[in-house]
């Protein structure tokens, strides 16, 4: 079976040792790739290191700034748009939103905002409305049936 811990390398393929320390000529003699003097440069010297910049650590993580909430937010429709879509004296549900494609999901409620006007009477239904809306929609004459 194929799975990650089961792959292996093109058979012949290898990772080539660099060997370190055999002459100038090699491209890894003299200091073999450690640099030059310090604490790094000497063996068994890199363990000891803690501190390695707490600063530039802290730079390097990203930071999210605020609170971003979990709960399931309602799909939003606003007024302007229900009006574009139905008929004067229509029934508005979520299940038709969705057929008209005004939400992608009612899995977690509907609300409508009262942003946008309204000169249709419409009857909604199974909708959550926002205070706005509700003033606008029955200036409007159309009804709310929670």
């Amino acid at each position: 079976m194929l799975s990650l811990h089961t792959l292996k390398k093109t058979p012949g393929a290898r990772t080539r040792v660099i060997r370190v320390g055999r002459g100038n000529a090699s491209g890894h003699g003299t200091y073999s790739g450690r640099g030059g003097k310090g604490q790094r440069a000497r063996s068994g010297g890199r363990a000891g290191l803690k501190r390695l910049g707490f600063r530039q650590t802290l730079q390097r993580v990203p930071k999210y700034h605020g609170f971003k909430s979990k709960r399931a937010r309602p799909a939003v429709v606003a007024l302007n748009v229900l009006a574009a879509a139905f008929n004067a004296d229509a029934a508005v549900n979520p299940e038709k939103l969705l057929k008209k494609g005004l939400i992608t999901t009612a899995r977690h409620g509907v609300k409508i905002i009262g942003s946008g006007e309204i000169k249709k009477a419409l009857s909604l239904s199974g909708c959550r409305v926002t205070a706005g809306a509700k003033s606008k929609i029955e200036a409007a004459g159309g009804t709310i049936n929670a």
